[in-house]
């Protein structure tokens, strides 16, 4: 495998990108080329607001190929065209043979929930203090672990065992990787439905549930039916607001609503919105974002 790397200003990055995929590259990435220098700029966007930029100012371009004279032949043809210009190659780097699953996978370690829940990957060991693992590997579907909100949704799930506090009856709407049902299964609830609008997702939820020996429903929404005692819902504060009703609707007398996926600027919002059926209040926070109950 050979790479090329190039330096790109902001401006083509993305047409540059798309070239050097159509002359057989493997795959790109892109980094900042100002990296470690007082002109190394940050790029970050929230969920449902426009990002300001999508590249850096000097970005450095790596381009992977399979063989060096592929890698030649793309610089050949990209140097000729109108919008390279700005733009320069630096170098053609043969790429060392390396094991690069096992080097992903070293990347990630079990999740710890509580002192004694875990996500775990397939190829790691649970941890000696695991009394409650789920198996889950990063990067198959939303909701593994890692974010704020899924992590506080199944810090929440956890504490109601911990505190004695039956879930009952639960539905996980937008189950994504199918995380949080699982987690509601293991820690007593019964029964146990999640939906999501992607099939992939709901694709996802089965073979992760089956993974985890969790004898789960899974469908598309119009699974969903009746009340139940706990309503978890781990998506965005926007269809979270649309929702509403609907979520609403399926928690049952003394049950239980857990909305996750909201910033802590859009709590406010959430409140009024859900205020004709239930009255939300902040259960917990991690780096900027809420998780809200009722």
């Amino acid at each position: 495998m050979f790479e090329l790397h190039l330096l790109c200003p902001e401006g083509v990055v993305d047409i540059v990108s798309e070239a050097v995929m159509e002359l057989g590259a493997v795959s790109v990435s892109v980094e900042d080329a100002d990296a470690g220098t007082d002109a190394e700029r940050a790029l970050f966007g929230e969920p449902g607001m426009p990002i300001e930029h999508t590249a850096w100012a000097h970005s450095r371009l790596n381009a992977l190929f399979s063989d060096e004279a592929s890698a030649r032949d793309a610089l050949s043809i990209l140097v000729l065209q109108d919008f390279f210009d700005g733009s320069h190659a630096v170098s053609v780097t043969p790429v060392p043979e390396q094991d690069w699953v096992r080097i992903t996978q070293s990347q990630f370690a079990p999740v710890p929930v509580t002192d004694h829940f875990f996500i775990v990957p397939t190829w790691c060991e649970p941890p000696l203090a695991a009394k409650q693992v789920i198996r889950l590997d990063p990067g198959l579907a939303f909701g593994t672990g890692t974010h704020p909100t899924t992590f506080m949704c199944l810090k929440w799930i956890a504490n109601q065992a911990h505190k004695g506090l039956a879930l009952g009856r639960t539905l996980d709407y937008g189950c994504g990787s199918g995380i949080l049902a699982i987690a509601a299964k293991k820690f007593g609830a019964s029964p146990v439905c999640g939906v999501d609008i992607d099939p992939a997702a709901v694709t996802a939820s089965k073979a992760n549930a089956i993974a985890n020996s969790a004898d789960l429903q899974l469908g598309l929404p119009d699974l969903a039916s009746g009340s139940y005692d706990t309503v978890l819902a781990n998506i965005l504060a926007s269809p979270l607001k649309v929702l509403a009703p609907l979520l609403c609707g399926h928690v049952a007398t003394g049950g239980r609503l857990v909305l996750a996926g909201i910033l802590e600027r859009q709590t406010e919002e959430l409140k009024l919105a859900y205020a004709p059926y239930l009255p939300l209040q902040v259960l917990d926070t991690m780096d900027g974002w809420v998780l809200m109950g009722a």
